[in-house]
């Protein structure tokens, strides 16, 4: 009956060392790239998702400074989103005003097309 018992202590307590959260650096790295990869399409301060993630990743280090894993880790992984959705609206609108700039030479194409004779 000893064995037993000693078994599960020892499973409850390999469970709770598990419990632990590690350190999210991948995640942060994750997350830096993801706004390095939203500002090298032009995403700024301007795109209101961009903002988010660089606070929210300011947040997650801060959170890492003072071992809160868990907390950096969701800041972490939220700043990531948001910056792929900034990058995601800015590309968007870029290709929004290049549909525009197309349409306007369609436009000015069937102009000249119904002026000929």
């Amino acid at each position: 009956m000893k064995i037993p018992t000693l078994t599960l202590a020892l499973a409850v307590l390999g469970l709770a060392g598990c419990a632990n959260d590690p350190a999210p650096t991948e995640q942060l790295r994750v997350s830096e790239q993801a706004l390095e990869q939203a500002k090298a399409v032009g995403a700024t301060d301007q795109v209101g998702e961009f903002k988010l993630a660089e606070d929210k990743l300011e947040r997650a280090r801060s959170n890492l400074l003072t071992q809160q894993f868990r907390d950096a880790r969701l800041r972490a992984e939220q700043a990531e989103l948001d910056a792929r959705l900034a990058e995601a609206r800015v590309l968007t609108l870029k290709s929004e005003e290049q549909l525009n700039v197309l349409q306007t030479r369609v436009d000015r194409l069937r102009k000249q097309l119904a002026v000929q004779p």
